[in-house]
């Protein structure tokens, strides 16, 4: 049934950007081409970054590193097609998780703790280049670490005692990224380098369009842009490149190198990865496939799902 609903997303929200690709490409042609395909390379950097904070936060029994690719791939693809404000890709990688033999607790609990400490630097960044958006989340969400743990009952839950334990897994979350940042594993730099190398690949199709930032401007219009993903647009498609090429041109940049260098960046950073994440779901839903028939062996013998 997903892959049905997937296909009929790719039909209607995908198709009818192909006009935008194409005019995508055709304004990055018209740049240093070498200096696009840099942008292509440090693109994967990020998304390196992205699959190695999912492995330090999410990763464990039939999550490994081949999974993480896939689920990074695919989830991303879906949140920049689908839905606005990230949730395409969050519900995806939670059905992920589920299918992987993951509660509904420990997954709500998993996802806070990944979401938090990926979208930590998001907000760190915004206040450390002068803008004030996010400051009540970082307040906020650190206190429901506070809230006191819940005790659950062994046996069947009810709909009401579920929905419960996926509440009782956000403050659980919480408490976990604390601990994984004690922890220092350096697979959790892959947050910073998501972000990091994202807004380079900004910087390199400016350069392929004669133009420089330096870093707060840079930051600052990268992150005006990136607001225009909560708008309800699929993948933020005319919100995060109308944001972003005004911030641009606010900062200095001519305005046609700004057009140009801005859907030359959503060339390699949104249209490119989705490609590659369409491919990647086909693969993730044969391998949950796979989860699924492990644990059905695994609770016809009784064993634990591991």
């Amino acid at each position: 049934m997903l892959a049905v609903v997937a296909t009929v997303a790719i039909v209607y929200g995908a198709l009818p950007q192909l006009g935008v690709v194409h005019d995508a490409w055709a304004q990055a042609s018209s740049g240093d081409m070498w200096w696009v395909a840099g942008a292509a390379v440090i693109e994967v950097l990020s998304f390196a970054g992205y699959a190695a904070l999912f492995m330090a936060v999410l990763g464990g029994g039939r999550i490994d590193w081949p999974a993480s690719w896939l689920i990074t791939l695919s989830g991303v693809a879906a949140t920049r097609l689908f839905a606005a404000g990230g949730t395409g890709g969050v519900a995806l990688t939670a059905w992920a998780l589920r299918r992987s033999g993951r509660d509904a607790g420990q997954t709500t609990a998993e996802m806070t703790s990944f979401l938090l400490l990926l979208y930590a630097v998001y907000m760190s960044a915004l206040t450390g280049a002068g803008v004030v958006l996010g400051v009540g989340a970082i307040v906020v969400v650190p206190l429901l670490g506070l809230l006191p743990r819940q005790t659950r009952r062994a046996g069947r839950l009810s709909l009401g005692a579920r929905l419960r334990s996926i509440l009782d897994g956000i403050p659980a979350g919480v408490r976990r990224a604390r601990r994984l940042v004690a922890t220092r594993d350096p697979l959790l730099l892959g947050a910073v380098a998501w972000w990091t190398f994202d807004i380079a690949a900004l910087a390199a199709t400016l350069h392929a369009f004669g133009q420089h930032l330096s870093a707060a401007p840079l930051i600052v219009a990268y992150f005006m842009g990136m607001l225009g993903n909560l708008l309800p647009l699929p993948g933020g498609i005319g919100g995060v490149e109308g944001g972003m090429i005004g911030a641009l041109i606010a900062c200095g940049v001519d305005s046609g190198a700004a057009v140009g260098a801005v859907l030359a960046y959503r060339l390699v950073s949104l249209w490119l990865p989705t490609a590659c994440g369409v491919i990647a779901y086909g693969a993730l839903v044969r391998r949950t496939h796979t989860w699924t028939a492990e644990l059905e062996t695994a609770s016809d013998s009784g064993e634990l799902p591991g």
